[in-house]
């Protein structure tokens, strides 16, 4: 069966950044880890392959073990429809933190609360809740 998968590609950092993306969202878990072993290709211990969800929708993702010209680009963003207000400002208070503000939380005319940040990963995200 097809289907499609975000896939995100990091540095050394993969597990945390799915342990901070699953404590954050509710109802979000991981839901397989594959490890570099000893004398593999990748540093030993870090992220081979791994899944993990956010509010049940499924995304992957590595530790590169090449070391590229580029990163994360807000280009591709994780657009996440929250559930209340509160939600929406612990979201946006959380993945500024150490991250990079794009359009500071506000009422915009296509949605009552949005913001867009970069977190300190370098991943994208669009926050909103509906009108």
């Amino acid at each position: 069966m097809m289907k499609v998968t975000p896939f995100l590609m990091f540095e050394g950092n993969a597990e945390e950044a799915m342990n901070y993306y699953t404590s954050l969202i509710e109802g979000s878990k991981i839901t397989s880890i594959v490890r570099y072993g000893a004398n593999e290709s990748g540093t030993e211990g870090s992220v081979m392959q791994a899944s993990f969800t956010l509010k049940d929708q499924e995304f992957m993702c590595i530790d590169s073990n090449v070391k590229h010209q580029f990163t994360f680009t807000p280009s591709f963003s994780i657009f996440l429809t929250c559930d209340s207000e509160e939600e929406i400002d612990r979201l946006y208070s959380s993945l500024t933190d150490g991250g990079q503000v794009m359009m500071p939380l506000g009422d915009y005319f296509f949605s009552k609360k949005f913001g867009w940040v970069s977190d300190k990963f370098g991943v994208s995200w669009q926050l909103t809740l509906p009108i």
